[in-house]
């Protein structure tokens, strides 16, 4: 069964209906859905307390995708990044078997580099097995090159609504992690009925499907939606 999911766990008064009304904000979220994207990682550096606290209150079957720090990818741009790779590895060890992918967001401007992205993989897969997922938005990334050494590092590419770099005809499988953005407005679009069914009939059977549509609300309203299509919830 796929994993739907929004970044982060805020619940608009629209749709408060459909969640319990006790519990904390992530244990409301987490009695609909099955996982989240933490975002704020990127921003900012969080206690382990944190993140035992929400492996703590969530089901057992909750997963939480973490992205990575900026300084990794936008600081660093993916250069020499074994210490700050492992000290977030450490950060987020208390979430336990409740971690899933770690989403690795590249800046637009970062060209690929294969020798620069051989190696900064080469040592993320030295320190972690789990599983990894890259969003790259330079469309040097679209060259088979790319996609052929994502590959040999079992990482999956993220498709991403808009695409900038890589459309779902790219993909010889089906997409495992798919990260909607919402268009024509970014973070603010709300996607049709007919665009959640399309989508969702391309997901892996296992994968991810987060709405990062948070901007209007939006996010949840086409979450619940799409968890509809899949019988999670009444129609």
């Amino acid at each position: 069964m796929p994993v739907i999911a929004t970044a982060g766990w805020s619940i608009p008064k629209s749709v408060a209906a459909a969640f319990p009304d006790t519990g904390s904000a992530l244990q409301r979220y987490a009695s609909v859905f099955t996982g989240t994207e933490i975002n704020s990682t990127f921003y900012r550096r969080h206690k382990p307390s944190t993140f035992e606290r929400w492996a703590e209150t969530t089901p057992e079957n909750f997963r939480f995708a973490i992205k990575l720090p900026k300084q990794i990818t936008h600081r660093d741009r993916m250069n020499d990044i074994r210490e700050p790779f492992a000290a977030f590895l450490r950060n987020i060890s208390p979430l336990g078997h409740k971690r899933g992918p770690l989403l690795c967001q590249l800046p637009p401007s970062l060209r690929f580099d294969p020798e620069i992205v051989s190696s900064s993989f080469d040592t993320m897969r030295n320190l972690d097995e789990g599983p990894i997922v890259i969003e790259a938005r330079h469309r040097s990334w679209s060259c088979q090159e790319a996609i052929m050494l994502i590959k040999r590092f079992a990482i999956d590419r993220v498709l991403a609504d808009p695409d900038l770099v890589w459309e779902a005809s790219s993909f010889s499988c089906q997409p495992r992690y798919i990260r909607l953005h919402g268009k024509p407005k970014i973070y603010h679009s709300s996607y049709s009925p007919e665009d959640i069914l399309s989508i969702l009939q391309i997901l892996a059977p296992s994968g991810w499907c987060v709405f990062d549509n948070t901007a209007s609300g939006a996010a949840i309203k086409n979450a619940l939606a799409m968890a509809k299509n899949l019988n999670w919830l009444p129609k």
